[in-house]
């Protein structure tokens, strides 16, 4: 009998080591796990980040163009430096549309 009663208080002392084994032996795959989850990008988040960039993109060449298409107005009219300014625009609209995105 009183062996039956010490095998129920090992076994309940037992109890707590089992719960600290489990997170013991859990903590370096959840380390990992969250490591990896990190330092890797989701397809959604690949994603998202290349809308952003083209979104951003598209209103640098609406400013430009803008600008360009105020300058060519100018510059019919009979402004010299406004023509210069539209061919400095010209180009940095071709250059941003050649821009990796």
């Amino acid at each position: 009998m009183s062996r039956l009663i010490a095998a129920g208080i090992l076994l309940l002392g037992l109890s707590g080591c089992v719960s600290a084994i489990k997170t013991v032996v859990a903590a370096p795959i959840k380390v990992v796990s969250k490591t990896a989850d990190v330092l890797t990008t989701s397809q959604s988040e690949s994603d998202e980040k290349r809308g952003r960039k083209l979104r951003e993109k598209e209103e640098t060449l609406g400013k430009l163009a803008r600008k360009r298409d105020k300058a060519r107005g100018k510059c019919q009219g009979g402004d010299d430096a406004a023509c210069d300014e539209a061919a400095k625009l010209d180009a940095e609209i071709e250059a941003e549309q050649n821009r990796p995105v």
